[in-house]
């Protein structure tokens, strides 16, 4: 179901643009986060320049030693439980709101914004639908959002990278790296080809050392459109999660900022646009179900009683 933004095109005179903190309570709260820069991406090659979000003081110093688990059965260990967590989050409802700003770089402020609220519920027969329960009318004037942007809020922000397509990256150990004293390993991730018609993440994700999932990934989705005429841009962006249920870290909350670069076309010129934008995933409830959900052949959770009502703790808004 589509109804949210993140890319951008021009089209005429307008352009169209495709947890760092404490784990307090079993979570990761971000804390403020400076503006990232866009670059061209390199054509259709599986390697993209652009500057990623910086990193908050809740990053600690990133230690180069040798992990004593080879890096591969890390990999193998985390990517097993992501597939585990994408099973079980289509079990659970949740709320969705997703801001997206263009700033005037000369006055600093907001001058176009898309905003949109959706809850993500449950059918009787456990199918899990949309429903906008608040949209204002869009005052975004110097862009407009593309199927791309759509796709990239529902699927791509939240990124989880399993079993089954982790053989489409490359994956290289980092080091190891305490996020607000929450042992994670750094993993840099680029796909290996970028084929036609798919999008795909590139950046640096950081796995949970204990539970072994992803709980911060920092980077951007590749490839853009860079075609004359046709181009359609995104920013990098930064994405915290936090462990609901006591089980899996969830998405809680992203923020994505860059400058996108559109070349001058017929009848127009050349437009440098700030954009922002904010996503936040709140009020996760788990719904009846019957799917076995298992981890190193294990069920998961299956002695644990569930907190249907459990939420995340909020994170902190960025100055």
């Amino acid at each position: 179901m589509s109804g949210l933004v993140s890319c951008f095109l021009p089209a005429g005179g307008m352009a169209a643009r495709g947890v760092a903190a404490a784990r307090r309570g079993a979570g990761l709260l971000p804390a403020a986060i400076a503006c990232g820069l866009l670059l061209v991406p390199l054509g259709g090659l599986a390697q993209v320049s652009y500057t990623p979000m910086p990193l908050d003081s809740g990053f600690g110093k990133l230690d180069l030693t040798p992990p004593a688990m080879p890096p591969q059965q890390i990999i193998d260990k985390f990517t097993e439980k992501e597939s585990a967590f994408r099973v079980a989050m289509a079990n659970y409802t949740y709320e969705r709101s997703v801001r997206v700003d263009t700033v005037d770089d000369d006055t600093k402020k907001v001058d176009g914004e898309y905003y949109q609220v959706t809850d993500i519920s449950a059918d009787p027969d456990g199918k899990l639908y949309e429903h906008v329960v608040e949209a204002p009318q869009s005052s975004l004037e110097r862009v407009m959002m593309s199927p791309a942007d759509f796709q990239d809020i529902e699927h791509r922000l939240p990124f989880v990278l399993t079993k089954e397509d982790v053989g489409q990256y490359d994956l290289t150990y980092v080091g190891k790296q305490s996020i607000d004293d929450v042992d994670c390993y750094a993993f840099d991730v680029k796909p290996k080809v970028i084929e036609k018609n798919q999008r795909y993440f590139q950046g640096r994700i950081w796995v949970d050392a204990k539970d072994f999932q992803i709980v911060v990934t920092n980077g951007k989705n590749v490839p853009d459109d860079v075609r004359k005429g046709h181009e359609d841009l995104s920013p990098p962006f930064i994405t915290f999660r936090q462990q609901v249920d006591g089980k899996y870290w969830f998405p809680v909350y992203t923020k994505g900022e860059g400058v996108l670069h559109f070349p001058a076309g017929h009848g127009y010129g050349s437009q440098e646009v700030h954009m922002r934008e904010v996503v936040k995933y709140s009020k996760y409830k788990r719904f009846g179900t019957s799917v076995k959900i298992t981890f190193d052949g294990q069920e998961v959770g299956k002695d644990t009683p569930d907190s249907g009502n459990t939420k995340p703790t909020a994170p902190e808004k960025p100055h």
